[in-house]
């Protein structure tokens, strides 16, 4: 939705959804940006392909050019993050399912099959993922990592087993901004896969049709209207699959040619009646997998369905004539011409005149992962070191539990499509925002002001007192709520608002800025606990309304 339509939303009559008037568009295209690069260009860049834009982030990138900033996002340097550990309690007893395991160490490697363990360990890995995403690097990573997750939408829960899906999940990480045919490819065969479209079912004698259709239809080549594969491309793509099994002793993904179909299978016209000829022996899965992924990425439509989920994610929902002629096909050119590498579309288009086009700034409500993520991040919320991960994991399934609350649960979507606010027309985005979803995301932003969240007398809280010092010129209450709405907010809020909530939050209701200046001042030099106190409240009742506020859902 456009910046300017988020005040005028209303109620629909479909159940706790929101409409909103439809936003003017661009004709802005992919040629590159010369415009000025200011903290506001830097902070769109970084709330788009990070969670959150914290300052110290801000500081650094405004300090070089946009092209060795873009260049910087889409070339992390991090090393991975640790695996999950055992934080959650069974019994230490001999020949109890996860005995072997002490606590604090992971449980990545070892082999259990027991339900109820792996119940524990999928939530420990929910809990690991939301630190991974609050202890991000300087890079746009977490952001790819939860973009391929959405878009391979395997739900954690009909997996079961845990550790397949931090496997899924290394797997994806190990590729998220190298190639995408690989990454497919790694995809096909990995046994959370296998094991969540019914792969591993899949024989000669009775193809399973599940993983065929979906490859199509929702990783490579979409719904479109140029997406004209047949019903029998996908019972195709089906035999073409067969064989492939899980191993539950090594976890691995094997291939049993006895179980596959060497028949030769029949493409459509859409795939210029290719013929895929059987094979037998170990190497057949390979073989035809290889063939079939070559024929599927001949299609020209494969980079522009991909190019088409890169936009609505990083840049907006609605697609029109324009955009689809000025930016969409362009980048699927690019997409195409390098053989399927992710970071060249993504440099052009994070480097585009489009991206940082004014229309398309402060024009996405967050999602809960932006939110919560993005807020910690943004007022730099101290955490407990690593080591300490009894703290750090109850604190991340606090900060989890908020996110589920607000419809997001991560590695978790609601089926096979992923998460709706990306595909679902016509709201896209706007179904994060319910009767029932914003009283939630404004709890949780309520709590951590008011209250915040203790484990082992180690308190998770907003410190705004910390954040207004980071500012340029926190003793002036007009200079400190301008920076802080350049920091926090995508679009201005007018003078009369300003000045309304200066006198009642930050003045206490007095006429002159000597009020707040002074009561600064005076705890900075005197830093007691009653001076904090005064300074503190009334902070906390800006910050609290700011983020009450419906633009500050806005990304």
């Amino acid at each position: 939705m456009d910046r300017r339509d988020f005040l005028t939303a209303k109620k629909s009559k479909k159940a706790g959804a929101v409409t909103f008037a439809s936003p003017a568009r661009t004709l802005s295209g992919i040629n590159p940006y010369t415009g000025p690069w200011t903290t506001n260009e830097v902070i769109h860049l970084l709330k788009r392909t990070m969670f959150g834009a914290k300052k110290v982030d801000v500081d650094y990138f405004v300090s070089r050019s946009m092209s060795q900033s873009v260049d910087e996002l889409l070339s992390p340097t991090a090393p991975d993050p640790n695996p999950p550990v055992k934080e959650y309690v069974t019994s230490t007893q001999p020949g109890t399912p996860d005995s072997n395991i002490a606590q604090g160490t992971t449980w990545v490697n070892d082999i259990n099959g027991d339900g109820t363990v792996q119940s524990q360990r999928r939530s420990s890995y929910k809990k690991w993922w939301t630190g991974v995403m609050i202890n991000q690097d300087r890079s746009i990573k977490e952001k790819m990592q939860f973009f391929w997750i959405d878009h391979f939408g395997n739900e954690a829960g009909d997996v079961g087993n845990a550790n397949w899906v931090y496997k899924q999940h290394t797997t994806i990480r190990q590729n998220c901004l190298g190639n995408f045919k690989q990454l497919v490819r790694d995809m096909t065969v990995d046994i959370a896969m296998l094991r969540y479209l019914n792969g591993y079912l899949n024989t000669a004698t009775a193809p399973d049709e599940n993983y065929g259709r979906e490859l199509q239809e929702l990783f490579t080549l979409g719904k479109g209207p140029d997406s004209k594969y047949t019903e029998q491309d996908v019972k195709e793509a089906a035999k073409v699959l067969t064989g492939w099994q899980i191993n539950g002793t090594t976890y691995q993904a094997v291939f049993t040619s006895s179980r596959h179909s060497t028949v030769s299978k029949q493409f459509s016209s859409f795939y210029n009646n290719t013929l895929i000829t059987g094979r037998t022996g170990a190497t057949a899965g390979d073989l035809e997998l290889n063939d079939m992924l070559n024929m599927i990425f001949a299609q020209n439509e494969v980079a522009k369905f991909i190019v088409r989920k890169f936009y609505r994610w990083f840049v907006y929902y609605d697609i029109d004539a324009t955009t689809e002629a000025n930016v969409i096909t362009p980048l699927a050119d690019i997409f195409r011409n390098n053989n399927y590498n992710i970071k060249p579309v993504l440099t052009t288009l994070f480097k585009s005149e489009h991206f940082y086009d004014v229309l398309n700034q402060g024009c996405v409500i967050k999602t809960p992962a932006d939110i919560v993520i993005g807020s910690m991040r943004e007022y730099d919320v101290k955490m407990p070191a690593l080591t300490d991960w009894d703290t750090n994991y109850g604190h991340w399934n606090t900060l989890y539990s908020f996110m589920f609350n607000m419809g997001l649960n991560i590695h978790d979507p609601a089926n096979v499509a992923g998460m709706p606010a990306y595909y679902q027309e016509p709201s896209f985005h706007e179904i994060w925002i319910t009767t029932d979803s914003l009283p939630k995301r404004n709890q949780f932003t309520d709590i951590m002001t008011n209250t915040g969240y203790t484990r082992n007398n180690i308190k998770m809280q907003f410190d705004f007192v910390a954040y207004a010092k980071t500012l340029s010129n926190p003793g002036n209450p007009n200079d400190l709520i301008d920076d802080a709405l350049k920091y926090l907010y995508r679009l201005n809020l007018s003078p009369q608002v300003k000045q309304q909530m200066k006198t009642q939050m930050l003045l206490s209701n007095q006429q002159y800025d000597y009020y707040w200046t002074n009561a600064w001042m005076a705890y900075i030099a005197s830093p007691t606990t009653a001076n904090f106190n005064i300074i503190n409240t009334r902070l906390k009742d800006l910050f609290r309304y700011l983020m009450n506020l419906s633009e500050y859902q806005l990304s």
